[in-house]
């Protein structure tokens, strides 16, 4: 699941990167939890939970059936 969810990270990143910030992957765990650090400008954004839960954690749960909550670490 680890290498699907890289994939999917990638997907994402440039949307990220267009407004100064970034992803990056920390760990997937076997109970299906994916744990992220947001860098750059999304590391001190108060948006930044919103684009965890609505933008990150809702694409990599439709893509990825194994997801079942995105964390920040």
């Amino acid at each position: 699941m680890k290498e699907k969810v890289k994939e999917a990270l990638e997907k994402i990143k440039p949307s990220l990167e267009a407004h100064g910030g970034g992803v990056e992957l920390v760990e997937v765990t076997d109970d299906g939890v994916v744990k992220v650090k947001l860098t750059g400008a999304c590391g001190g954004c108060p948006m930044s939970q919103m684009t965890l839960s609505m933008g990150i954690e809702k694409t990599l749960k439709e893509e990825i059936p194994g997801v079942k909550k995105v964390e920040a670490v």
